[in-house]
């Protein structure tokens, strides 16, 4: 029991580091962040987990039965040239990202849009 639990918080820790990789000063980064969708017969809720990111910033859009959250989460580090240091940890994803997340079947309203705590509250109400 002890050993599949390990394994699974190796394959997590995995896909974390799949969706957030340094590269070069040219590439962008980019990294999904978590999503809770809780339905109900009347409305779909989305909690999205975007600490550190404006309001202003966030972008939505619809597109055959998905929503697509856009928005950049700007890095906390200072320019290479102003800031000589040993980075030791950096596990708080930065940069460009665009996260599709495909709605259940049916035809939805945008309600409300909320930030809270650093996540993104959406209520969409179903139409039938």
């Amino acid at each position: 029991m002890w050993a599949d639990a390990c394994d699974l918080l190796a394959q997590a820790e995995r896909l974390h580091r799949q969706f957030f990789q340094l590269g070069s000063s040219q590439q962008r980064l980019s990294w999904e962040p978590p999503i809770d969708m809780i339905e109900n017969e009347r409305e779909l809720l989305l909690v999205v987990a975007l600490p550190g990111i404006e309001p202003a910033h966030v972008q939505l859009a619809t597109e055959d039965n998905e929503l697509l959250i856009e928005a950049v989460r700007p890095s906390v580090l200072p320019p290479r040239s102003n800031f000589a240091a040993t980075v030791h940890r950096l596990e708080i994803p930065y940069g460009q990202f665009a996260r599709r997340v495909r709605l259940p079947p049916g035809t939805y309203e945008l309600a409300e849009q909320v930030f809270r705590h650093g996540c993104l509250h959406l209520r969409l109400l179903k139409h039938t």
